[in-house]
C-alpha cells in the first residue's frame, strides 16, 4: 500500500463510528481464528458482516489478502450487490459474494455469514447422506442442518432464490461437494457454528475410518439437546459473549495486528 493509499485509509478510519469500528475489529479477528484452525482455502471464501445502523451494506475481505493479513481496517465496505462503498485501494471477489448476499438480502438475523471450504466439512459435503451428529457440539444441527445441491462456481445471480430456499430458517448449511456455511447474530456466534461443524465432521470422518458402528444417542436426547443449543440453555451458547472475548484474546495473542 502506498503512502497516499495509507492516508486515504487513515482518513476513511477517522470518519466511521465506534459501532462500526468495533464491527470491524470482531470480523478481522474472526478471519484470523479461521487461519488459527486450519479452516482456509488459500484466498479465497468470505465472511460477511453488516454494518451497524447500515442496512444492506457489509463488511468483506480485500480479495488476495491472506486471512491472516486481513485487518480491521483493510475490511472492504460492500452493497448486497456487490458495490464497493468506500474508499479503498483494494478489490473484492465479486463471485464470491452470491453466497453471502443472498442470506444476508433474506435473513435480517443473519448479521454474519460464515463460508468455508475447510477439509472435514468438504469431506462431508462430498459424503452421501451427510452429517450423522453423535457429538454433544455436534447435536445443534440435529434436524436443523440444511443441504445444497452443488450448481459449479457461485456466478449466476438466479442461484440466490435456490439458497435461500435451500438454508430455510436454519443457521448452517452444507453446499454439497463445496463446503459449508454458518450464519449468527453476531461474528462469534456464526465461528462458533462452524467450529463445532467442523468437529462434527472431523468425528464422523474418524469413527468411520475406525471401521466400527458409530453409538448414537436416543431420538428423544439429541431433540432435547439440540432445543437447548438453539434457546440458550446450554452452557456454550448462554456464554457466547465470554467465550468470543476468550476467542479474541486468544488472537492477541497468537495472531497480533489485526486491530490495525
Amino acid at each position: 500500500m502506498s503512502a497516499l493509499e495509507k492516508l486515504q485509509v487513515g482518513a476513511q478510519v477517522a470518519r466511521m463510528s465506534n459501532e462500526e469500528w468495533e464491527a470491524r475489529v470482531n470480523l478481522a479477528a474472526c478471519y484470523r481464528l479461521v487461519h488459527h484452525f486450519g479452516l482456509t482455502d488459500l484466498i479465497y471464501n468470505h465472511i460477511t458482516l453488516n454494518v451497524p445502523g447500515e442496512p444492506g451494506v457489509f463488511l468483506t475481505n480485500p480479495f488476495g489478502l491472506a486471512y491472516d493479513e486481513v485487518t480491521a481496517s483493510s475490511l472492504v465496505k460492500i452493497d448486497v450487490d456487490g458495490n464497493i462503498m468506500s474508499d479503498t485501494p483494494y478489490r473484492i471477489n465479486r463471485a464470491g459474494f452470491i453466497i453471502h448476499s443472498a442470506i444476508h438480502i433474506a435473513r435480517e438475523d443473519a448479521k454474519c455469514v460464515l463460508h468455508t471450504h475447510s477439509r472435514y466439512s468438504v469431506a462431508l459435503a462430498c459424503m452421501e447422506g451427510g452429517l450423522v451428529p453423535m457429538t454433544q457440539g455436534g447435536l445443534q444441527f440435529y434436524n436443523r442442518l440444511s443441504y445444497h445441491d452443488y450448481e459449479g462456481f457461485n456466478v449466476n445471480a438466479d442461484e440466490r432464490a435456490r439458497l435461500v430456499e435451500s438454508l430455510g430458517s436454519n443457521n448452517a448449511m452444507v453446499l454439497r461437494n463445496h463446503g459449508v456455511l454458518t450464519v449468527g447474530e453476531t461474528v462469534g456466534k456464526a465461528f462458533q457454528r462452524m467450529y463445532f461443524l467442523e468437529q462434527a465432521a472431523m468425528v464422523q470422518l474418524d469413527v468411520l475410518k475406525s471401521g466400527k458402528s458409530p453409538y448414537l444417542p436416543s431420538v428423544e436426547v439429541c431433540e432435547a439437546t439440540a432445543k437447548r443449543w438453539a434457546d440458550g440453555t446450554s452452557d456454550a451458547s448462554a456464554n457466547d459473549d465470554i467465550e468470543w472475548a476468550a476467542l479474541v484474546r486468544q488472537m492477541d495473542r497468537c495472531h497480533p495486528g489485526f486491530r490495525a
